[in-house]
């Protein structure tokens, strides 16, 4: 029952109660009995007035109750004149008014949070209770090459994504470096906040490609200018003797020393190809900077493809060309893009088992992509994180350059590239050019 009610019962039956014993006076004294009738009337005003004076402000705090419901915190109270209600009208505003504030500059963080998050060069991706994907800003589609609708919604159990199956095994404040594709490596944290009394997951990932690559560049380039210097300052002079030996006529005379020659022979031989083996290597360290120039697309694939038509032959590997009959213009350095064409034609050619098979070089001009496709046994999924890396080959004399060399020249040119085997028998190296 509401005060309201309550009041008003209470004061109804007082009065009905001093009427009544009233009335038991009218007989005896009359003057007693129009006494207490004006008592009583004057009492009823007097509770009347009462009633207006407290019931009407508490309708007033109800009402800002109501506005505290709603969150409008634009309500305020008109004082009554009464002291007492007054002054609690006063807290009331002065609290409306904290609220206001408060609910202002909250919504002022979040508007910033809201843009922060959504300019960030970070990609970051918030989850729900339930590890769900509820907001993703564009870096971190851009990172994921993924669009919006294909994350949003769905649990990170749910996808298949190379980095979100990463994601998976994070704790929360774990950070993990990650190599998805050989080339590309990613930064991934998982940390939490406190939503309402529960604990919610994010996940930053931040790309380290760039950083990552002039750093291992830096190292291996180190490397190989030490190894150059040692090698080249050994080989010279041993050389050097040995070819006086072996032309120093006085000092074979008399003797028959054939074998000998045969291996001293030999050994500057494997001279000559170590020297050529640290040249490989100092030309990957000394590679220029790509010198774009207009060039035909069909020209360089079809060079690069009769420049390997015999090795392929030796491998009974046949060649398949489909190339659009309008010329693809593109800006690029002629020499280094035909290398790193070899080295690609090279890599399909020799993983093809004996039997033979093809490589199938497909022009893509929507899509601005080059796709090189053989029938080799493919690469498995230990080999793929580490395809592009320097010094690693998956052959057996192999030195680990041909495609680091390759990855070099395609990032001069600011090229997308991708290799990986997508089917049983189908390996593709895919390259976007601009």
């Amino acid at each position: 029952m509401k005060l309201r009610t309550k009041y008003i019962l209470f004061v109804v039956t007082l009065h009905l109660l001093a009427l009544v014993l009233t009335y038991f006076i009218f007989s005896d004294n009359k003057i007693f009995f129009i006494a207490s009738e004006l008592v009583v009337i004057i009492s009823a005003i007097i509770a009347w007035q009462l009633y207006r004076q407290l019931i009407q402000p508490l309708k007033l705090l109800m009402q800002g109750v109501d506005a505290i419901k709603d969150k409008d915190f634009n309500v305020k109270l008109i004082s009554t004149g009464k002291h007492e209600v007054d002054e609690l009208i006063e807290v009331y505003n002065r609290m409306m008014d904290e609220l206001r504030k408060e609910r202002t500059m909250q919504e002022q963080q979040h508007f910033f949070l809201e843009k922060l998050i959504y300019t960030s060069p970070t990609g970051i991706m918030i989850l729900d209770y339930d590890n769900r994907i509820q907001q993703v800003n564009p870096k971190a589609l851009q990172l994921l090459s993924v669009s919006e609708e294909s994350l949003k919604g769905y649990s990170i159990y749910e996808l298949e994504h190379p980095l979100i199956q990463q994601i998976r095994n994070l704790q929360s404040g774990e950070t993990v470096v990650a190599r998805v594709d050989g080339i590309s490596s990613f930064k991934l944290q998982k940390s939490h906040f406190v939503d309402r009394g529960f604990s919610r997951h994010f996940i930053m990932i931040e790309d380290l490609t760039a950083e990552i690559l002039a750093a291992e560049k830096k190292v291996y380039g180190k490397v190989i200018r030490m190894m150059a210097h040692e090698v080249n300052n050994t080989i010279g002079p041993v050389n050097s003797i040995m070819q006086s030996a072996m032309h120093t006529d006085r000092l074979w005379e008399g003797h028959d020393f054939d074998t000998l020659k045969d291996a001293l022979q030999v050994a500057m031989d494997r001279n000559q190809n170590l020297n050529h083996f640290m040249r490989n290597f100092a030309d990957l360290v000394k590679l220029p900077q790509a010198n774009k120039q207009p060039i035909v697309l069909q020209k360089i694939i079809n060079s690069v493809a009769t420049l390997m038509s015999a090795r392929a032959r030796e491998n009974n590997v046949v060649f398949e060309i489909e190339l659009p009959a309008d010329e693809i213009r593109i800006q690029a350095d002629e020499q280094q893009l035909e290398q790193a064409f070899i080295n690609i034609v090279k890599n399909a050619v020799e993983a093809i088992e004996e039997g033979g098979g093809s490589v199938k070089f497909t022009v893509i001009p929507t899509q601005r992509l080059l796709v090189i496709t053989d029938t080799g046994k493919g690469i498995s999924a230990s080999e793929h994180a580490n395809l592009f890396s320097p010094f690693f080959s998956t052959k057996k004399d192999g030195q680990g350059i041909g495609l680091t060399l390759v990855r070099e020249i395609l990032i001069n040119h600011g090229f997308e590239f991708s290799l990986k085997t997508v089917a049983d028998r189908q390996t593709e190296f895919r390259i976007h050019y601009s």
